[in-house]
């Protein structure tokens, strides 16, 4: 659960939003995408159009629900940190 729902900091120091975050994004611009296409016959400026309304508020909402799920979670880093050895060269 802290994998998906846990912020991630970045390399400033900032919260960014979790893994569940992201993939709400993707499901929910699929998902609209598809739905779009068929409402739309087809012409692309309405499907684009289509996908902007209608993800738009889907998103707000449930980026609003994860960050409230994800509040009291310890962040977790964006990156792995790697090691390096200033003084080998590679």
């Amino acid at each position: 659960m802290d994998y998906l729902f846990a912020p991630r900091v970045d390399h400033r120091g900032w919260k960014t939003p979790g893994e569940a975050s992201r993939i709400l994004f993707l499901a929910v611009i699929a998902a609209a995408s598809i739905w779009a296409w068929s409402v739309s016959n087809g012409i692309v400026y309405m499907w684009a159009l289509l996908v902007i309304l209608i993800s738009t508020p889907i998103l707000s909402i449930g980026w609003w629900v994860l960050s409230i799920i994800g509040h009291r979670r310890q962040p977790r880093k964006l990156t792995p940190a790697v090691a390096v050895n200033p003084t080998e060269n590679t």
